[in-house]
């Protein structure tokens, strides 16, 4: 006969920080549109392509846009995520032990700013010249709220985090990461909140 055993879990410390990121250089967002999704798995199923359509700049602009459920200009909080894990090659922290020790619980982070059409001179595929039309965020901030198991990481290293993925990584196109200076930020202090 087998004895049960009783298993005695410690309890996660799960806490919650508000926090807003403010941000130090523009903002370039791209959402990717409907129209070049459907170009995408039209070549993949290899349906016939009806041509090359004219460029509409003011529908590309349109298209490039990421909305929240509300319907206010948004980003990626997994975007937001991707920097904060990114920026632990800066920090003594592994970025594997990162991933599971904090959480963004949005889809969709509201982008608080006014938008403007930007266009740039960009190489696509095998280098060829292409204008993209996208949506540009000169002066925004980010609320966000972090969920943190406290027992991994504190309160101040998810504030420090952040700070260090908005100088080092950035969010958005253009970002240092890829070589850009765009989407730059730093969590806001008491005055800025």
């Amino acid at each position: 006969m087998t004895t049960a055993t009783a298993i005695q879990l410690p309890a996660l410390d799960v806490r919650t920080i508000a926090l807003t990121l403010i941000g130090d250089s523009p903002l370039i967002v791209h959402a990717w549109s409907e129209k070049a999704k459907r170009q995408m798995l039209d070549k993949q199923m290899k349906k016939a392509s009806g041509g090359k359509q004219p460029k509409d700049p003011e529908a590309d602009y349109r298209a490039c846009f990421y909305w929240t459920p509300d319907g206010q200009h948004g980003f990626p909080a997994i975007g937001v995520k991707a920097a904060m894990v990114g920026a632990c090659r800066f920090v003594d922290m592994k970025m594997t032990a990162a991933r599971g020790a904090f959480h963004i619980d949005a889809e969709m982070l509201p982008v608080i700013g006014t938008p403007s059409p930007r266009e740039d001179m960009v190489r696509v595929g095998m280098g060829t010249a292409d204008i993209r039309y996208r949506p540009e965020f000169r002066i925004w901030r980010i609320p966000l709220t972090v969920k943190f198991n406290a027992n991994a990481i504190s309160a101040e290293q998810i504030a420090n985090l952040l700070n260090t993925a908005g100088f080092a990584i950035g969010i958005g196109e253009w970002r240092p990461e890829r070589n850009g200076s765009y989407g730059r930020f730093h969590v806001a202090g008491e005055c800025e909140a």
